[in-house]
């Protein structure tokens, strides 16, 4: 079928369960399909991949998806809403926006390196001192790089006018959405990491338990076993990095004030653990528990 054909296809087939692949332009797909009264169901690629057999066609590729679908170990995606597309997309811009601003200062500190200019650490240091160095006349710089470096630094400033407006509009939805409200109670939640796990995730009842979810964001062992030999290794680091990275960073932000600011339940865990174990070790282990908390908090609302 034709792009164009697909919709009205489906729109002359009376109700029934549709399966798919949860891969680009799924979701609004799924959504479409679902106003025409059928059901929706998105599997995850990397499971529908061993269901296909020999020369990938589409042919195969449809007797894989319907395999997939009749394992029930398999669990399907939910089909996002338009909202929380609108939310994934921001998270995506600013992400990309971060690594590019990171990119622009990494290159201005080298290039200055390599003239004998050392900027001290931190990227809030390398625009100003960069600016300083350029209005100064008296300077060694080279008059040719002048314009260019003056032109990065104006790169840079604008970069970070784009983060801050995609915060703000963050900001602006998350004051809409109570799920997001209650997740910013919990210790290590912020703004980002509150308005990505509803973006992402979609709906937390889709894991039977909090341990389900610390699985699927890649936060629990690697387990290698075999009979009575039980062997746990590093986490698995699977699902979605993105989320993992902000649950982590906040986990560190919780080992950090677990000793000035007023102790609660996770700050007392968390600075216990802090004792008797590395701090990467026990940032991943307060990420853990906070993502447990997460689903205690999401599923009873």
């Amino acid at each position: 079928l034709p792009r164009s054909q697909f919709l009205p296809f489906f729109a002359q087939r009376p109700a029934s369960t549709v399966v798919m692949e949860a891969c680009g332009s799924a979701h609004y797909w799924g959504r479409r399909i679902q106003q025409l009264g059928h059901k929706v169901l998105l599997l995850p690629p990397h499971h529908v991949h061993p269901y296909v057999r020999r020369n990938k066609t589409d042919r195969t590729d449809a007797k894989g998806i319907l395999e997939a679908s009749r394992n029930e170990d398999i669990r399907p995606v939910p089909v996002k809403t338009l909202a929380q597309q609108v939310l994934t997309s921001l998270h995506r811009l600013r992400s990309g926006w971060m690594a590019e601003r990171t990119a622009r200062i990494n290159s201005l500190r080298g290039l200055l390196r390599e003239l004998g200019v050392f900027i001290p650490v931190g990227a809030r240091q390398v625009v100003p001192a960069v600016w300083a160095l350029i209005e100064d006349a008296d300077s060694e710089f080279p008059d040719a790089l002048r314009p260019l470096f003056a032109e990065a630094c104006h790169e840079i400033r604008d970069i970070e006018a784009r983060i801050k407006q995609v915060e703000r509009q963050l900001e602006a939805m998350a004051q809409q959405l109570p799920v997001v409200a209650h997740l910013l109670t919990i210790p290590g939640i912020g703004l980002l990491t509150a308005t990505a796990l509803f973006a992402f995730i979609g709906d937390i009842h889709r894991f039977p338990s909090g341990r389900h979810l610390a699985s699927w964001l890649g936060l629990t062992p690697r387990e290698y076993s075999s009979g009575l030999k039980r062997r746990l290794g590093g986490i698995s680091k699977r699902g979605d990095g993105y989320l993992r990275m902000l649950l982590i960073h906040g986990a560190r932000s919780v080992l950090l004030h677990a000793r000035t600011q007023q102790p609660d339940h996770l700050r007392q865990w968390a600075h216990t653990i802090a004792k008797t174990h590395v701090h990467n070790k026990a940032a991943v282990a307060v990420a853990n528990k906070v993502a447990r908390i997460v689903w205690a908090v999401w599923s009873r609302l």
